[in-house]
């Protein structure tokens, strides 16, 4: 049985898109593996065939999450207080952040370590088992370098975007403490500013400004204290996901928007593509002219595929489901673990030969059993259920059966 919601004090659709581009997101860093770009661990065969599809989400997957979740800060933020707010912010993301730092990613640097000592065995990097490893990733010891740098621990690696709405939800509450109504404030001045052909064109034309002006200084790294392109754009999309969750007027003309947003997000995705096909190698040095015009088909992508996704799950999405409530609790863990789960089997799938489409096709099988049976385990215990962001439950009702239909 599915439920319908015509109010706003639940969006369902804004739950179904973010288990969804969860789930897009292990399907990218499954990508990660076999793409020509640097990442953790490489196939030994790498598919540049793949980059034009690994466009297609590149632009605009973290910047959705963002404002999702903002928009899930708002329902919260409008039922409790501000100090309530934050506790419960730092009890969800704080632990499992320092988990995750400790347990969850350690594995990644330890293959990644591997594969860069086999890659240049003249680098005189050392593998050690993996105990001595640990003691060394924790205390920041391991001294692992080679031509490209020196690996830093303990690191967070994926668990970078915890961090940062960690970091984004506590700004937030600080703003709330001095100004109460400011979910209500931000709703009436985005309902005023993105009317019409400005839905599209405001949003356009800061993201543009940031990528044409900031991004060139301010390289992004992940690293929180200097990653200025990355916070200017993460932290307004936080803010806009918190000040547009409640509105139907926005909600109404995102529907309205959502074909002619498509079409210039699939136009402009196809352009970027193109353009970043061509100027692949590390050496291309295309015309500054032609970077400042594809930053602003970059912008144009990005929030225009945002906006015909919130369109498109509005007009569609808004409906609860068993599968939905499920999924939703279990999005949290499935993030905490899957880039762990892709590289170690990515890593040793890789040593088997095994043809590249059968490979991936059990690497991404595998990665989503690794993610569901992680989730199983981890909701049914006590103390560990809470490390992976998730509030103790009964014995019984946490040892039942999942139900999904």
């Amino acid at each position: 049985m599915t439920t319908t919601t015509s109010s706003l004090d639940r969006r369902y659709d804004l739950d179904w898109i973010r288990v969804g581009a969860f789930f897009l997101l292990i399907l990218y860093h499954v990508g990660m593996f076999y793409v020509p770009w640097d990442w953790h661990v490489k196939t030994p065969h790498p598919v540049e065939a793949i980059g034009p599809l690994m466009q297609l989400t590149n632009p605009w997957r973290l910047t959705l999450l963002f404002l999702v979740s903002g928009a899930a800060t708002r329902f919260m933020a409008d039922k409790v207080t501000v100090g309530k707010l934050t506790g419960a912010r730092i009890a969800r993301l704080l632990p499992p952040l320092i988990f995750a730092m400790f347990v969850i990613v350690p594995p990644q640097s330890y293959y990644e370590i591997i594969e860069a000592a086999a890659a240049s065995p003249t680098a005189g990097i050392v593998v050690d088992p993996y105990g001595a490893f640990w003691m060394k990733y924790a205390t920041a010891s391991g001294n692992w370098c080679d031509a490209d740098g020196c690996l830093i621990t303990p690191t967070w690696n994926h668990m970078w975007f915890v961090a940062y709405l960690l970091v984004y939800s506590l700004i937030l509450a600080l703003m709330l403490a001095f100004f109460p109504k400011l979910g209500a404030k931000l709703q009436g001045g985005l309902e005023r500013a993105l009317k019409g052909p400005g839905l599209l064109l405001w949003p356009i034309a800061f993201l543009a400004l940031t990528r044409m002006f900031l991004m060139p200084r301010f390289e992004i790294t992940h690293a929180l204290t200097d990653d200025w392109y990355n916070h200017a754009v993460s932290l307004p999309a936080f803010l806009l996901g918190f000040g547009l969750a409640k509105s139907e007027r926005l909600r109404e003309r995102l529907i309205g928007m959502r074909w002619t947003a498509l079409v210039l997000a699939v136009v402009c995705w196809a352009g970027w593509a193109t353009y970043a096909w061509i100027y692949r190698a590390e050496d291309a040095n295309p015309p500054l002219a032609l970077r400042l015009f594809m930053r602003c088909v970059y912008s144009v992508d990005q929030w225009c595929a945002i906006a015909a996704i919130l369109g498109f799950g509005a007009r569609h999405l808004n409906r609860d489901a068993p599968v939905l409530r499920y999924l939703t609790l279990a999005v949290f863990p499935f993030y905490i673990v899957h880039q762990t789960l892709i590289v170690v089997l990515a890593h040793h799938l890789a040593k088997l030969g095994l043809p590249q489409g059968l490979e991936a096709a059990i690497l991404i099988v595998a990665t989503f059993a690794g993610c569901f049976a992680t989730y199983e385990v981890v909701r049914r215990i006590p103390v560990v259920c809470w490390l992976f962001g998730l509030k103790s439950q009964p014995r019984a009702e946490a040892s039942r059966p999942p139900v999904l239909a």
